[in-house]
């Protein structure tokens, strides 16, 4: 089926500029990404992946990781799994 349908939207560009980045390092255009999601929400006859508010400590959580405070840091992942299993 040709690809013939246009669309157009409007978004923050710091999030546009994260995307590509990520997106490049996949190998997937910002067209074949929109495609993809598209294609899910007409598969799974809505939104493929669960949308919900974060609770204020999850939240909190959040901006403390993206700020780097509070970070747990192991060597390897087996010291990983060690602390894991106690």
């Amino acid at each position: 089926m040709p690809k013939t349908a246009v669309i157009q939207t409007r978004i923050d560009p710091k999030v546009k500029i994260k995307a590509q980045k990520i997106l490049s390092k996949l190998n997937i255009s910002m067209s074949e990404a929109i495609s993809l999601f598209l294609t899910q929400v007409s598969l799974y006859n809505g939104i493929p992946f669960e949308i919900k508010i974060p609770n204020k400590l999850t939240e909190e959580t959040m901006l403390k990781s993206e700020r780097g405070k509070e970070l747990h840091e192991v060597s390897d992942t087996k010291e990983l799994f060690k602390e894991l299993n106690n």
